[in-house]
């Protein structure tokens, strides 16, 4: 939405401020309009549709609260930020519980109104795109859309199929890759949760010293540059599910706080006093076990029985190959799709070579090599020519030279025994023993021409 298309309403009985506030909006290229009292306030948004309203608590008959309370009986999606007297704590948070979407003290900064009204539009954005997206969301994280049909994937689906409705926390194990997020917003999306958000957070990106307030989030002058009360991720998440993604680089002093978090669903904002309330999913996952890192101390043993109550461990791609031309054809598919290219089949070489690859970076890498090869290839068939030399080197095995330099069996196994003897400087016991053949063996076949 433009800024000419979106609607301010500004609520206060001090002509002066509301005067200010309208002409400072107006100059951003918000559409203004004004109300000097929580009744005509409350008769505008009768009439009138809002995207913001920015309302004074203190007020006449009907203050802020009041307003809030209306708005958000009668138009919920409008996003509400109230403007308290320094100090009115108990009123902010009072406000905050009722829904509104933030509070501003007075006196006010003209800075601080202009990156709360911003970011109340840049929420009003995302609500709406999730709300577009939901349904589509729902159907691609269907447990049916996983692809593989592998004993180990199968039992991935028999997993998310049993604790999706739950909310104990869950533990996901596996290589970089293999789609620790894809089963996160598949558990997410089959629960009863589906309708609320899932969030993602990167902790081995989290900066040790915003940690926390990116977390938990903070309040109005908790450190320098908060200019205002704002939500973390813990309560961006409520209602929904929450991914702590590479949950092992998380400081001990964080895991301190999130075992808190887990053990009563509450979180309290830096440099706040109050306790709020999350009702939050937490799945973590970790490319490693996270077990040494609790004996060598880096991982509480207290958070990792927390968030241990259900583990799943999915598999790297090497050790389900049977599922690889699944996700080949999957992944052809899709982004013959999305670059509108007619492209029907992988030939049986590319696909044995697809399948003989040791994929170190898993799905992921499978994805971005189908990618590749649908936009290099310029036949309705994938071919091996379209795949990276890398995959078809290793899938093909070493060179073994011109066929007129080609060995026989027997003249292999007898340079590979002289490498091996050379290797040992001769020690014919040592070389038998690595050989796995008696001595008498090694002079017989080292005798043979």
């Amino acid at each position: 939405m433009s800024r000419s298309l979106t609607h301010l309403l500004i609520v206060d009985d001090d002509p002066v401020t509301l005067d200010l506030l309208r002409e400072v909006l107006s100059k951003e290229g918000y559409k203004v309009t004004t109300a000097l009292s929580g009744e005509e306030a409350i008769s505008q948004g009768m009439e009138h549709l809002f995207d913001i309203v920015i309302t004074d608590v203190r007020m006449g008959e009907k203050d802020g609260m009041d307003v809030l309370r209306s708005f958000r009986r009668t138009s919920p999606e409008t996003s509400v930020i109230v403007v308290t007297a320094f100090g009115s704590i108990d009123t902010a948070i009072e406000a905050i519980r009722e829904g509104a979407f933030d509070y501003i003290s007075k006196p006010f900064k003209l800075e601080e109104i202009r990156i709360t009204v911003k970011r109340a539009l840049d929420q009003r954005r995302l609500l709406r795109e999730n709300q577009f997206y939901r349904q589509e969301l729902v159907d691609k994280y269907q447990i049916k859309n996983v692809i593989g049909r592998s004993p180990q994937i199968l039992q991935v689906y028999k997993t998310i199929a049993k604790v999706a409705d739950a909310r104990s926390t869950i533990l996901l194990y596996g290589e970089r890759g293999t789609g620790k997020e894809l089963i996160a917003r598949s558990i997410h999306y089959n629960s009863q949760r589906s309708n609320g958000p899932f969030i993602v957070v990167d902790c081995a990106s989290l900066v040790e010293t915003l940690a926390e307030s990116e977390l938990f989030g903070h309040v109005r002058g908790a450190f320098t540059g908060a200019f205002s009360t704002k939500r973390g991720l813990f309560e961006e998440a409520d209602g929904g599910t929450l991914l702590l993604d590479e949950v092992g680089n998380l400081s001990l002093s964080m895991q301190a706080k999130l075992l808190r978090f887990l053990q009563e669903y509450e979180i309290k904002r830096v440099g706040g006093m109050e306790n709020v309330k999350v009702d939050v999913r937490v799945i973590a996952a970790a490319n490693q076990p996270l077990e040494p890192l609790v004996k060598d101390g880096k991982f509480r043993e207290d958070l990792f029985d927390r968030l241990n109550v259900v583990s799943m461990v999915l598999p790297p791609l090497r050790e389900r190959k049977e599922d690889i031309p699944l996700l080949a054809v999957h992944f052809f598919q899709k982004f013959s799709e999305e670059n509108r290219k007619d492209i029907s089949h992988i030939s049986p070489d590319a696909l044995e070579i697809l399948t003989q690859y040791s994929w170190p970076g898993n799905v992921r890498e499978l994805e971005h090599t189908m990618e590749r090869a649908v936009i290099m290839s310029a036949h309705p068939i994938i071919l091996p020519e379209n795949l990276p030399r890398k995959i078809i080197e290793e899938s093909r095995g070493p060179d073994i030279g011109p066929v007129e330099k080609l060995l026989t069996l027997k003249e292999m196994e007898k340079s590979y025994i002289l490498k091996v003897l050379d290797k040992l400087g001769g020690n014919k016991k040592k070389a038998s023993e690595i050989l796995g053949i008696d001595r008498t063996t090694l002079y017989r076949l080292l005798d043979k021409k």
